[in-house]
């Protein structure tokens, strides 16, 4: 009976957004008590589906195995914790959670300041839009409340892919940036339909889109991680079709969160900056699609249903299809932007814009060759990391240069003099400091690392540099954050490329060997019982001085009792200057098995970095939302 209460609640769901959207545009346009309705029936609709998702996971929680997607991707023998987040585990699920945070963010404009106005409440109205169509899709394609009769008595278990915490944290993460950017979609349409083409719909947007942002960022971070350590072949990113998704409106947003700074300061740029808010979250619904659809096959992929591929294609179509139509038909009334000289911020800003733009459209284009070579019949072929490595580097080391000059041009115009002079100094730093700090860690010179160290010395300073000269504020500790955070990433994804190092070897119970400056000893395996499977678990010691284990790691290999799938966890060991990972393989004796053991120099630097860009962006938001003045990014 609870379920079929969430079935109900969505559908109530439905018909609310579509009240908050007849109610927005109507307050949009001065129905004052319309603007007031329309705020009611966002955070009706939204806690409607908050309901509906609790009913799943209720249903998850008991093991109501009537429930099919319960019974296909839950057991009894899962962990609570487990099953709990199973909620999410399937494309119906994790649909259902992409709705209840889009409510939850629509929730948040209603209650903001200003969601009464015209801007606001048009807002709400395009916020609605977008909830009706994911609930439309929820309930004609992708009903997680489907039955099941006669029910199993156990379920067909949870992906042993998903049954780790990284994956618990990683699509509620995730997801939060990809819809956090429909807040800024909906400003610029708003502003659009209202013609509010001012500084004000930028300034109201900034906040929300640094904070989807962040949340974007973490929650790539987050699956980066997830597929280092549980996958078990080392690595932290792979140019994967599904991981590409999320990396391609990661891109662009950060070209649109300094967009939206550059015209909350200046007034300008409204066409540019509008178009950026469009394509990031254009790109949104497209990396839901891809992953939705069944047009691509990656372990992040659920859905292999044409017809739901075809129906968020549709609902694409129509959202940034109107979006851009009314953009064409209403950017004549922008206001024009003033003139500004080719040196100044404007253009640096606008170059990294054009930059990020390009190093989106080579990895969209790696990444849908393939599928539309395949969809034409002419066969499948492979775009893989040499490919994306070959295009993405040349292009990513400019931003990270503009990154770090931007903060020394005027706006409107810089003294050619004074900006060269301001950059004396991280020059300096950079060329000085590369070949040192490389030459100290490996003793060898490595182009990737150099080339990381000096773009990452060169942003450090030069932020520095710029709050000293400008003074120090929240907003400009977020920023300095955010940008020393991309510099710490920038040093472990350098260091990692250039210094790692990966044996696969033979061993016998008792041996030793020697790999990367660690010496190891090899204790044999053990059987293990896990609580939903079985496992081999070896001991390998990590030996210091006379012997004695400093460590101890514990790579295992299980068979999940319901699926009677096989998973192989990696062990690492982790210290500030590098990863020591270990695999265990195939047994060739009773006790004689095979090992991988990779050296993994500063790879922790990556996700370290990614969280600083993540907290200095909300810092950043925090401070703008205390302010109405729309600072540069």
């Amino acid at each position: 009976m609870i379920p079929e209460l969430g079935h109900i609640g969505l559908i109530l769901a439905l018909q609310l957004a579509l009240v908050q959207v007849v109610l927005g545009f109507s307050g949009a346009r001065g129905r004052t008590a319309h603007a007031a309705a329309a705020r009611g029936a966002a955070i009706g609709q939204s806690l409607l589906v908050v309901f509906g998702f609790a009913t799943l996971v209720w249903a998850f929680a008991v093991n109501d195995f009537s429930v099919l997607n319960v019974a296909e991707h839950s057991s009894r023998h899962l962990p609570l914790g487990y099953r709990i987040t199973a909620a999410w585990g399937s494309h119906e699920g994790s649909i259902l959670l992409w709705a209840v945070l889009l409510g939850l963010w629509t929730v948040t404009v209603a209650v903001s300041r200003g969601a009464g106005d015209d801007l606001g409440s048009g807002a709400l109205a395009v916020l609605g839009a977008i909830n009706a169509g994911m609930l439309a899709f929820i309930l004609f394609t992708s009903n997680p409340f489907q039955r099941l009769d006669p029910p199993p008595p156990d379920g067909l278990d949870l992906n042993p892919l998903l049954q780790d915490p990284g994956m618990v944290a990683h699509p509620p993460l995730l997801y939060l940036g990809y819809v956090g950017f429909a807040v800024a979609f909906a400003f610029a349409v708003a502003a659009l339909l209202c013609g509010r083409l001012d500084a004000d719909w930028a300034k109201r947007a900034q906040p929300w889109t640094r904070l989807a942002w962040a949340f974007l960022t973490l929650g790539i971070a987050v699956g980066s991680g997830w597929a280092y350590y549980e996958l078990g072949w080392g690595g932290w990113w792979f140019w994967d079709p599904t991981e590409n998704a999320s990396l391609m409106p990661w891109l662009v947003g950060t070209a649109l969160l300094h967009s939206l700074g550059m015209t909350g300061r200046r007034g300008g740029f409204q066409v540019w900056t509008m178009s950026l808010a469009i394509g990031t979250f254009g790109l949104s619904l497209i990396g839901t699609f891809l992953v939705r659809s069944g047009v691509l096959s990656s372990v992040h992929a659920f859905a292999q249903d044409p017809a739901r591929g075809f129906f968020l294609l549709l609902l694409l179509a129509v959202l940034v299809g109107a979006a851009l139509t009314i953009l064409a038909r209403r950017a004549s009334a922008a206001a024009p932007t003033a003139s500004f000289a080719w040196l100044s911020r404007e253009t640096l800003v606008l170059g990294g814009n054009m930059l990020l733009l390009v190093t989106t459209g080579s990895v969209l284009l790696g990444t849908l060759y393939p599928l539309v070579l395949d969809a034409l019949g002419q066969g499948k072929v492979s775009v893989g990391p040499p490919y994306f490595n070959a295009v993405f580097v040349p292009l990513m080391a400019p931003v990270l240069l503009l990154a770090g000059a931007a903060p020394f041009a005027g706006w409107q115009q810089a003294g050619r003099a004074v900006f060269l002079r301001g950059l004396r100094l991280p020059a300096l730093s950079a060329l000085a400091a590369a070949p040192l700090l490389s030459l100290g860690l490996g003793g060898e010179v490595n182009g990737s690392a150099m080339l990381a160290l000096a773009l990452a010395v060169w942003i450090v300073v030069a932020t520095a540099l710029g709050v000293i000269r400008a003074g120090l504020s929240w907003r400009r500790l977020g920023t300095a954050l955010a940008h020393g955070g991309l510099a710490v990433a920038v040093v472990g994804i350098g260091l990692v490329s250039g210094f790692e190092s990966e044996h696969s070897l033979t061993v016998t119970r008792g041996e030793r060997f020697s790999f990367a400056g660690y010496t190891l000893r090899f204790d044999g395996v053990v059987e293990e019982p896990g609580p939903n499977y079985s496992a081999v678990r070896a001991t390998v010691a990590v030996l210091g001085g006379g012997d004695a284990p400093v460590a101890t790691l514990s790579p295992e290999k299980r068979i999940y009792h319901a699926s009677k799938l096989p998973m192989t966890e990696s062990a690492i060991l982790s210290r500030p200057g590098g990863d020591l990972y270990v695999v265990l393989g195939d047994p060739l004796t009773l006790d004689t098995w095979t090992l991988r053991v990779l050296a993994k120099p500063f790879i922790a630097w990556i996700w370290a970095g990614a969280a600083l860009m993540a907290l200095g962006a909300v810092l950043a938001a925090m401070a703008g939302r205390r302010s109405s003045v729309g600072e540069n990014a």
